[in-house]
């Protein structure tokens, strides 16, 4: 199959030997998840799906991560909700607790293409895969990760709760609560132990891994794959996955009314980004969660490998 490759600001778009390959291209910024990006995850995965040639999909970072998480910082935000939408218009902000729940929703949907359309998606995982990072290969069909990438949500110790939640299916509710209460991460081979990815493999053969799974789905029809995949996603759906996603994104409204979220949008406004991330996760020493054995820390709150 002849190379396709198509132009967006904040991915790359390609299509060769039956599959896509969606990379977040924003290095600079460790692959910060901008409304504009997710926007163009979106159409680049419909289009995919609409792709007679494409039998699976790729998500994978440029540089040195996966994905950082969100955006925070609120630039390159500006994504017209439709060609009717002008200056001129009265919109919703996040005046009130139903904007902000509909904005959130809004994201949302970009990110559920993943879930929702019929061909199988593998995240391909290095370096850090946190906050929103999460949200984007956990919804995906199969991760396949770096032994020493980073997965994790952090926010969750002060910002707000978890827009989107396949923690639950993926971990069990033991292990989804150990992260998710303290943002902790968790290492690519510790993911791997506890269901996070599939596979957890050498940083140098991850490329490997992951062209070698969509070479295999490639002889596969995709009409086929397409089957397999949604009757999977639909049992999901009947324990509740989909609908639980819709309830994550207004609990996420509950978690920004919280005073530790208002204690953080302060010290944002007063003291800069970086300085209040840096404060918030200087408690948590390392930041670690330990699968095996137990979690003896020195001072610093640092992990003690030996134990």
């Amino acid at each position: 199959m002849s190379e396709f490759k198509a132009e967006f600001e904040n991915i790359l778009y390609e299509v060769a030997d039956g599959r896509a390959r969606i990379t977040l291209n924003r290095p600079e910024k460790l692959n910060a998840l901008s409304l504009v990006l997710q926007a163009e995850l979106s159409e680049a995965l419909w289009e995919a799906d609409n792709d007679r040639r494409v039998h699976c999909v790729i998500i994978k970072g440029a540089g040195k991560a996966f994905s950082a998480g969100y955006d925070l910082s609120g630039t390159d935000s500006r994504v017209p909700v439709s060609r009717i939408e002008s200056v001129d218009g009265s919109y919703r902000g996040a005046r009130s607790i139903d904007d902000d729940a509909w904005q959130l929703e809004r994201g949302q949907r970009y990110r559920m293409a993943i879930f929702d359309m019929h061909k199988p998606v593998i995240a391909q995982v290095h370096g850090y895969c946190l906050a929103g990072g999460t949200d984007i290969a956990m919804l995906c069909d199969m991760i396949i990760a770096a032994e020493d990438a980073t997965f994790g949500f952090p926010p969750a110790r002060d910002l707000g709760a978890l827009p989107n939640n396949m923690w639950l299916y993926n971990l069990g509710p033991q292990w989804a609560k150990r992260l998710t209460l303290t943002g902790d991460t968790v290492t690519g081979i510790e993911a791997q132990q506890i269901g996070l990815v599939l596979k957890a493999v050498p940083a140098d053969l991850l490329t490997q891994e992951v062209e070698g799974l969509a070479s295999r789905m490639a002889h596969i029809d995709p009409d086929l794959l397409s089957a397999n995949k949604r009757i999977i996603n639909t049992g999901l759906e009947l324990m509740g996955a989909r609908t639980l996603q819709r309830m994550a994104a207004e609990n996420d409204v509950r978690g920004h009314n919280t005073r530790a979220a208002a204690d953080f949008r302060k010290s944002v406004k007063e003291r800069g980004l970086k300085a209040t991330l840096r404060a918030r996760d200087a408690k948590f020493g390392d930041g670690r969660a330990r699968v095996q054995g137990p979690e003896i820390r020195d001072e610093h709150g640092h992990l003690i490998d030996d134990v």
